[in-house]
């Protein structure tokens, strides 16, 4: 990994901690230095802080004493219990923190070599579709010999303070790490992709289907390596009350296990199911737990000998963690992050996905078309004036997962602008040989559309047809300027591209081979009353579109004479004299056969509506009639930038 690994500020940490051995110095960072700068961005917040080194505040400092758990720290002062939450997520998975904490035995100190101690760090964060390295110093916020923010259960063990550092560092100072999302954090600790559900609005808590398919997602996400937090939204309510059964309100809670536990007969009969729903959090500030159903003290838990409990995996690791029924924690939480670990490796037993991404902007131009800020589909003036992009699904049907991910604002925060931006993204289902940008929405079919949130990604899954389809990335308000990042995950490369050209490009061979004079977009939307094929009394029709020396097929449909197709294509036309021809064929094992066909001029000043035509024989207009109607919608233009 270490090869595409950025180095923030291109400070390098085997360079410097070599410069510091060799002149004797603690190591001091000038980029994050040890002030009020580094602290807070806003000077009624500043106060009195002394830096200090973990050595100034233990005998014998440790990165990490006896390993790392869930349980390893505590939130301090900073109102960011949405790292910490992500941290206790960090902490579960060994493969994942070590990423984060790269070498940690090299970066570990050795009370036999203190010589190799000068006090310089680096972890690494997923920023912006990229591995950043972030390098600090160990001078820690300290007010009365204790730190102030983000620390260990353990006295002398710092991994997570130092952590909470470098994080800092990248968003500007600690005071911007104040109010986030426990999923931006561990995007950043993971590259994962980042999902939000909100539980009242889609009646988890009501509706038991919903109910039970959230949670065999929610297993499977945490079975496979994923993140799971959740909280309470503050809307009407102070941020931090607590609620009457002991939860605090505003406040990131992580998921630390999800089990379907199947009891046995004696638990049966207590309990009158057969399997209970339970999943169990922890709370950052390691007390102040759950006070209904299953929490520590209840009655339920007296129903369930010792050993039940382990073999049934219902255990509690420590204070602050407790278990709740799925349905209570439906009903009494608001709002989920998931992060989903995408797995792309070939050398899996679990499905495998292909992985595209882009980078791309917001621009606002004066000229629409250069304009790439247009906003949301109701800006239907503008819509089509963001980047484009187009993908191929290219089995009968796949399932595709899209993360559209804004670059962090937190930067910002100094200069007032810190706020994520509300995005999201469409799909469209666009002609199958689309190859330049889309201007107008006429036949295209939309098939998807992402929630429209603020939070720093937005994520969808879909499943979806063989076809092209076009995503359109875009912010909810027109002409709001930012980079972004779009990732796709099917079954089978995709081959996602940005289309960038209005129109063919006017090239040399332009002027010996013709530049085209005449778009035409068609769309097949069904055929009825086709000639039966078959004793059973059916056909397996296509379509095939003609135009010059082009020609498009759509799939096959299987024993019907009443076919639907919804066959899009687009031909860029240099010869406006050529017909367009659709025809209707027959598959055959030996011989495929025409069923009939149409001709059509396909001028500018033909019907733009829907249309039905009767099928007829090879041949001119006069040509004989065959069973069978198609209905079609022919758009022309001699504007090769209108469709």
């Amino acid at each position: 990994m270490s090869s595409s690994v950025q180095l923030f500020r291109d400070q390098k940490y085997h360079e410097l901690k070599g410069q510091c051995i060799q002149q004797g110095q603690l190591f001091e960072d000038p980029e994050f230095p040890a002030s009020d700068e580094s602290l807070c961005y806003d000077s009624a917040t500043k106060g009195r802080v002394e830096w200090k080194r973990p050595k100034d505040l233990c005998d014998d400092p440790h990165l990490l004493v006896n390993g790392m758990s869930s349980h390893d720290f505590h939130q301090g002062k900073l109102g960011n219990c949405w790292f910490v939450a992500a941290c206790s997520c960090l902490a579960l998975r060994k493969s994942l923190w070590q990423q984060v904490i790269p070498d940690y035995n090299e970066q570990e100190w050795d009370p036999k070599k203190p010589g190799k101690y000068v006090g310089i760090f680096r972890f690494r964060f997923w920023r912006f579709g990229e591995w950043t390295e972030v390098v600090i110093d160990d001078l820690l916020p300290t007010q009365n010999g204790e730190l102030i923010y983000c620390r260990s259960n353990v006295r002398n063990e710092f991994w997570s303070a130092l952590l909470e550092k470098a994080y800092a560092k990248l968003a500007g100072s600690y005071q911007a790490l104040d109010g986030g999302c426990a999923a931006e954090a561990l995007v950043d600790f993971t590259g994962a992709v980042a999902e939000s559900v909100n539980l009242a609005e889609g009646k988890y808590g009501e509706v038991i289907s919903e109910q039970i398919k959230l949670f065999e997602d929610l297993m499977k996400v945490h079975k496979r390596g994923g993140f799971i937090s959740c909280s309470i939204s503050s809307s009407g309510r102070p941020s931090e009350a607590e609620t009457e059964l002991g939860l605090i309100v505003g406040h990131a809670y992580s998921v630390t296990a999800i089990r379907k536990v199947r009891l046995g007969e004696s638990l049966v009969l207590s309990f009158k199911a057969e399997k209970l729903f339970m999943i169990r959090l922890r709370n950052p500030w390691g007390k102040k737990e759950w006070l209904g159903a299953w929490s520590d003290s209840s009655e339920e838990w007296k129903k369930v000998s010792n050993s039940e409990r382990k073999n049934l995996g219902l255990t509690v690791e420590n204070d602050g963690e407790f278990w709740m029924t799925f349905e209570d924690w439906c009903k009494n939480f608001t709002d989920v992050d998931i992060c989903r670990t995408v797995n792309t490796s070939y050398f899996s037993i679990h499905k495998t996905w292909e992985k595209e991404m882009m980078y791309g902007a917001w621009a606002k131009h004066s000229e629409p078309l250069l304009n790439r800020s247009g906003g949301c589909f109701d800006n239907r003036e503008t819509f089509l004036q963001n980047p484009q992009y187009i993908f191929d699904v290219k089995k009968a049907e796949d399932k595709v997962l899209v993360s559209l991910q804004q670059e962090d604002r937190r930067k910002y925060k100094k200069e007032g602008k810190g706020d994520n931006i509300t995005i999201g993204f469409e799909i469209l289902k666009v002609e199958v040989n689309r190859r330049y940008r889309l201007h107008k929405l006429t036949v295209q079919e939309r098939v998807a559309t992402s929630p429209y949130s603020n939070t720093r990604s937005v994520f969808l899954r879909r499943s979806l047809q063989r076809g092209r389809y076009l995503l359109i990335p875009t912010t909810y308000m027109p002409g709001v300027p930012a980079k972004f990042i779009l990732r796709l995950y099917a079954d089978v490369p995709s081959k996602l591209r940005e289309l960038k050209l209005d129109r063919p490009k006017m090239t040399c061979w332009s002027l010996l081979c013709g530049y085209p004079r005449r778009v035409t977009q068609i769309k097949v939307h069904s055929a009825e009353g086709l000639q039966k094929q078959d004793r059973s009394g059916g056909a397996d029709p296509y379509v095939l579109i003609k135009c010059e020396n082009q020609s498009r097929r759509s799939p096959v449909q299987r024993d019907t004479t009443s076919p639907v197709f919804n066959t899009q294509v687009i031909f860029y036309r240099k010869d406006i004299d050529s017909p367009v021809t659709i025809q209707v064929w027959n598959s055959n094992l030996l011989c495929d056969q025409l069923l009939g066909q149409a001709v059509l001029a396909a001028s500018p000043a033909d019907p733009r509506e829907q249309q039905t035509l009767r099928l007829r024989g090879r041949g001119g207009g006069e040509a004989a009639e065959l069973p069978g109607h198609i209905t079609v919608t022919v758009l022309s233009s001699d504007d090769l930038a209108e469709l």
